[in-house]
């Protein structure tokens, strides 16, 4: 109850100023409004490559803050309530741009009334989905009927939604009540990188630069969900000591974790030659390019992951209770393109075997009902639509 007043009294004070702010004219600004980077940095590449003309400004949280305060060309603003004086400026960048590009759920956009010459594009952070969210999360059973129709008022705001593939086209269906005039079949920008092979080589140098313990290895990628009760109790579920002792001498174990844990993850002295947390590194899509197999459960990544044909591993120690919590859109284990784990034995035996005889779907039938439209233009397409609404 406490949070729900907390929340409509922030929606009011928003829509005050919101009100206010759209006094003034409408300008030919775009605002990105971020929360992840891959996505909207394709497009800001491209909006420059193509010198889009129009000013740019990024609404950003303080994690994205440092990686688009770089950028020179645009404005970046702390979009949060404890800075107030940036908080307020933003405020008025939404009100009066031409073309307002969201990569997530904001609640501030159910009393964002804008203005109608202005476009607002939901540039979803994922190409496809397994874990169930919007209307079908499985909390919202636990939401006041209040809640659900705020959400509904966010989901309405979205002129156009980008959508890589069909599949995700009916998954936004179900999850934000989309309708078909409202879907951009434009193609996800952050799988640009995955058709450019000269950057994939300049990609992968680099990696070899920062971190030489990778070249000429066999690189396995363990990069799990984040899950509420790890920020409680964090424990690494891959069992090291049962996994690492069999590797072949050319092979060495990644571990990505979510920066909510990061810094968590304890390696033992006797494994430091075989097992490495990057945790820190920011470029997800940069350590597939020199991953040769990937150890995930619910994530997003097999997504982009499939378009370099590698083989992954899903590691499902908890299914049971992970269905029941969050929910997914399908029958995922006959989906997924590779084998099922649910223990770190039996993760082990896979590798050992190489047994990537899919149990689902293929790599490449998944690659292409996910990655339908992410042709490698996709940066272009976006930018096309962004000037054709300005």
């Amino acid at each position: 109850m406490a949070r729900e007043i907390a929340i409509t009294l922030y929606l009011m004070v928003f829509k005050t100023i919101f009100a206010l702010a759209k006094w003034f004219p409408i300008k030919r600004k775009v605002v990105f409004v971020v929360s992840f980077s891959e996505n909207n940095q394709r497009i800001w590449k491209e909006m420059m490559r193509q010198d889009v003309p129009c000013r740019v400004i990024f609404l950003a949280t303080d994690k994205m803050y440092p990686i688009f305060s770089r950028e020179q060309e645009a404005e970046t603003l702390l979009f949060e309530v404890k800075h107030p004086v940036q908080f307020l400026k933003g405020i008025y960048h939404l009100a009066t741009s031409k073309v307002v590009l969201v990569d997530n759920y904001y609640g501030f956009m159910a009393v964002s009334d804008f203005k109608k010459e202005v476009t607002c594009i939901q540039l979803w952070h994922a190409n496809g989905a397994i874990k169930k969210f919007g209307l079908q999360d499985p909390s919202n059973e636990m939401r006041s009927a209040k809640a659900i129709s705020r959400f509904k008022k966010v989901y309405a705001k979205f002129n156009k939604i980008i959508v890589g593939s069909e599949a995700m086209a009916d998954i936004f269906r179900e999850a934000f009540g989309a309708k078909e005039e409202q879907f951009a079949r434009t193609g996800i920008p952050r799988t640009d990188p995955f058709f450019d092979k000269p950057k994939q080589r300049r990609i992968v140098d680099k990696l070899y630069g920062k971190f030489p313990y990778l070249r000429g290895k066999k690189v396995v990628l363990y990069a799990p969900t984040y899950r509420e009760q790890d920020l409680v109790a964090f424990r690494l579920q891959l069992d090291l000591e049962k996994l690492v002792p069999s590797f072949s001498e050319d092979m060495i174990l990644l571990v990505k974790l979510h920066p909510a844990v990061r810094g968590r993850m304890v390696i033992p002295d006797d494994m430091k030659d075989k097992v490495f947390d990057v945790s820190t590194y920011a470029g997800m899509n940069e350590l597939l390019f020199v991953s040769d197999v990937l150890i995930t459960d619910y994530s997003s990544i097999p997504f982009e992951y499939s378009l370099l044909k590698k083989p992954m591993i899903f590691y499902l120690y908890d299914h049971e209770s992970y269905l029941l919590e969050r929910g997914v859109w399908e029958d995922y284990k006959t989906s997924l393109p590779g084998p099922v784990a649910y223990t770190t034995e039996e993760v082990n035996r896979i590798l050992l075997e190489d047994s990537f005889i899919e149990e689902g779907a293929s790599v490449a039938e998944f690659c292409k009902r996910w990655n339908q439209y992410s042709q490698g233009h996709s940066s272009e397409n976006v930018v096309r639509l962004i000037n054709d609404c300005l």
